[in-house]
């Protein structure tokens, strides 16, 4: 009796199968949903539901839809027999006796004959196992990034090594749907009803490239702030998603060969948070004031200084005070009260050594009234306090 339920089985099997499906992707499929199977959507000329098929077996003539945004990756007993890039509709066709039709025109006594006896040697199962999956081509949002503790890289803007906790967001590309199922998809998810997803917790795959992503993001800041292209700025990586992106891309693909060994790649960055430890914090607020009295702008802030220096001076020792500064600012060569700049001015070309002079006498008056009429010129006093000066080093 079980030999011949065995054969009623595998006949009525055999029978259903040569109904024509519609295949195509599954419903509730999250956004970050990678790979998943095809899933029967009907029957043709409204048969109805085709309950009686074959898992695994899909029949010549059904349709498989391919919506935009997603490729079409076809096996046959575990290998990858075909590939479809382009959104559409496509017609299955195999070579196998499981696949062919008795309503495509292939007769029925031997295509019948001929399957149950294979069914009986496999258990009542297909002797060919046939798949199709869709793989997302679009870009894969949401996969987290982040450091518990601080990760150090050599920073040519700040000349040192730093040290900072980040945390981000990436998306991810499948740029290789054939490399990507051979060489990385679990054998698990090679089955129907099964979903990879980057960012389900259980998907020990997933983790293995988050945890790859963490160990690259020191390298990545390093060739980041390292890359004369992007200004040697760390304050620009939150605003520049796709240059740290590529950094960070490149960063993987050294490290973990992600690209040219598993079909993948990160399109884009979204850094959420970076915290610098203390010295890095202490090292960036010094080189930001070093870069305040820099250039045109440092002059500025010198230049305002110094004009505070003299206003103390005068309201705490009148001309007196002035004078001191005067001749402070000439002894340490701020008498222009300009810093030097690469290229313009002095450093441009050596100065020749002047022929020694003997000093003038500090009380000259000469000497005093050319020292005002400088700060005068430069707008350091006004005319009211030259004309005080100038008065007491007349003596009038």
């Amino acid at each position: 009796m079980g030999l011949l339920q065995a054969a009623v089985g595998a006949i009525g099997g055999t029978l259903a199968d040569q109904w024509t499906d519609f295949y195509t992707v599954p419903t509730g499929l999250t956004p970050t949903a990678a790979l998943f199977s095809a899933v029967p959507r009907g029957q043709n000329a409204g048969r109805g539901s085709n309950t009686k098929g074959s898992d695994g077996v899909i029949t010549n003539g059904s349709k498989i839809v391919v919506p935009e945004g997603y490729g079409l990756v076809l096996m046959q007993d575990g290998a990858i027999t075909g590939f479809a890039a382009e959104a559409g509709a496509y017609e299955w066709s195999s070579e196998e006796q499981d696949s062919q039709s008795i309503f495509a025109g292939d007769g029925i006594v031997s295509p019948l004959i001929t399957t149950s006896w294979e069914r009986f040697k496999f258990g009542g199962r297909p002797s060919a196992q046939q798949r199709a999956y869709f793989v997302t081509l679009k870009e894969l949002p949401n996969n987290r990034f982040g450091t518990q503790s601080e990760i150090y890289w050599d920073d040519a803007y700040m000349n040192a090594q730093v040290g900072a906790i980040t945390r981000g967001t990436y998306t991810m590309k499948i740029v290789d749907p054939i490399l990507f199922v051979r060489a990385f998809v679990p054998a698990k998810y090679l089955e129907p009803g099964a979903v990879f997803d980057f960012t389900d917790i259980e998907n020990d795959a997933a983790s293995q490239l988050f945890n790859e992503v963490v160990g690259s993001l020191a390298p990545a800041f390093s060739m980041y702030t390292n890359d004369p292209s992007k200004g040697n700025r760390i304050t620009k990586i939150q605003q520049d998603s796709v240059g740290f992106a590529q950094s960070l891309s490149a960063a993987v693909e050294q490290n973990y060969q992600w690209s040219s060994g598993r079909g993948l790649e990160i399109a884009s960055t979204a850094i959420i948070a970076i915290e610098y430890d203390e010295n890095t914090r202490e090292l960036l607020r010094n080189v930001q004031r070093a870069d305040a009295l820099s250039g045109a702008r440092g002059n500025s802030n010198l230049q305002a200084s110094v004009a505070s220096g003299f206003e103390s001076a005068g309201e705490n020792a009148g001309t007196g005070g002035i004078f001191g500064m005067g001749m402070a600012a000439g002894a340490t060569g701020l008498g222009g009260l300009q810093q030097p700049v690469p290229g313009v001015g002095a450093q441009s070309t050596p100065a020749a050594p002047a022929a020694p002079a003997a000093a003038p006498a500090a009380d000259d008056p000469m000497v005093k009234l050319a020292k005002f009429k400088q700060m005068l010129d430069a707008g350091l006093i006004t005319q009211e306090d030259y004309d005080a000066a100038k008065a007491k080093a007349l003596g009038l």
